[in-house]
């Protein structure tokens, strides 16, 4: 079965139950904006047998905080429930991908109607505090500016939009003959990377598919990322890779600071760049389960070749008892095929009115 979302692949699960209990029948008859305060209490987190908070299981990242604090809420760290309530039931009614209120070129880009897409439908709580943006520093909740090296590598790349790691599924390029070249789609279209940089790091919150399973040892920790399913394995207490080693998710370590797991990421490749980034780009996580139901997952960003600063976002990560399904999108995208060969006939077929 190729599945590509969870709701499509419910109801294919259940119309598949439902086929076979037929044929059977026929033969037979669900503070503060700062960093969280204390570590997880014993009695209320489960641990593993090494004595470390037991991080593992399926959590649900979906929230529709968005990254960046949006304009209406500067200078406004946390909301009242009333506000997150009114600002939800706004989100909920006004960005829905099922519209046709915004021309032919807007409507291409709402491919995916509402009952398909996964966002969630409440803005993130820490310590039961209402965020208004994932980033709580620097303060005003916006990624820092950049540099004028990071200025200058963004204006190049817009001219030639490259496959990053946090490019949209349905990213645009530029220029004559970008479709005719698969190697130049962005990396979630053609299956091979998470888009919006769902699988990190840092790991963020996109338009469906925000499942993550977490499997831990003493030596290793692998997270798998249910959009395009990513994995990634990290070993503990390592030292990085020799800097010519290079990897799309870069090469990461992880160690453990009291209760909490910390993963530290380097040795970026320049073909996976996030939001601009270059490749010495450095990212450390944080994961600290703070009851039996959530983890904080904290991430800072570092890399002066492109931003005046650091900055710093989290968000809580949800236990769920739902499965995590395959997401069963190829490696090369089988419908490239097709898609080149219509533009080499459309291509064919104006060659030929020309020559009448």
């Amino acid at each position: 079965m190729t599945c590509r979302h969870r709701t499509v692949c419910a109801l294919s699960v259940v119309v598949a139950g439902v086929s076979l209990m037929l044929a059977s029948a026929a033969g037979q008859t669900s503070a503060s904006a700062g960093r969280i305060s204390a570590s997880p209490a014993t009695s209320t987190v489960p641990r593993t047998a090494d004595g470390h908070p037991d991080l593992q299981g399926i959590w649900n990242t979906a929230t529709i905080t968005p990254l960046e604090r949006p304009d209406q809420f500067a200078g406004k760290a946390t909301l009242t429930e009333a506000e997150a309530a009114a600002y939800a039931r706004e989100f909920l009614e006004t960005s829905s991908l099922d519209r046709r209120d915004g021309g032919s070129a807007a409507d291409r880009s709402r491919a995916y109607p509402n009952y398909f897409t996964d966002r969630g439908s409440a803005l993130a709580r820490i310590n039961n505090v209402i965020r208004t943006s994932l980033i709580v520093d620097p303060p005003d909740g916006r990624i820092p500016p950049l540099t004028p090296e990071g200025q200058k590598r963004v204006d190049r790349e817009a001219a030639f939009r490259a496959a990053t790691s946090d490019a949209g599924e349905q990213a645009g390029t530029v220029g004559l003959g970008v479709y005719d070249d698969p190697e130049l789609r962005p990396l979630a279209e053609r299956c091979l990377l998470a888009f919006g940089s769902s699988s990190g790091p840092p790991s963020l919150p996109v338009l469906y598919n925000n499942f993550k399973q977490i499997v831990q040892t003493k030596d290793h920790v692998m997270i798998l990322v249910e959009m395009v399913h990513d994995a990634r394995v990290i070993p503990f207490n390592r030292s990085h890779a020799p800097k010519h080693i290079r990897k799309w998710m870069g090469d990461s370590v992880a160690h453990w600071d009291g209760d909490t797991l910390v993963i530290d990421t380097t040795n970026f490749t320049d073909k996976t760049r996030f939001r601009g980034s270059s490749e010495n780009l450095h990212v450390v996580e944080r994961f600290t389960r703070v009851d039996a139901n959530t983890i904080v997952y904290r991430f800072t960003v570092d890399d002066p070749a492109t931003w005046t600063r650091p900055w710093t976002g989290e968000y809580p990560w949800t236990a769920t008892d739902e499965p995590l399904y395959e997401y069963a999108c190829h490696e090369g995208n089988y419908a490239f095929g097709g898609i080149l060969r219509g533009a080499r006939l459309l291509e064919k077929e104006a060659a030929e009115k020309l020559r009448k």
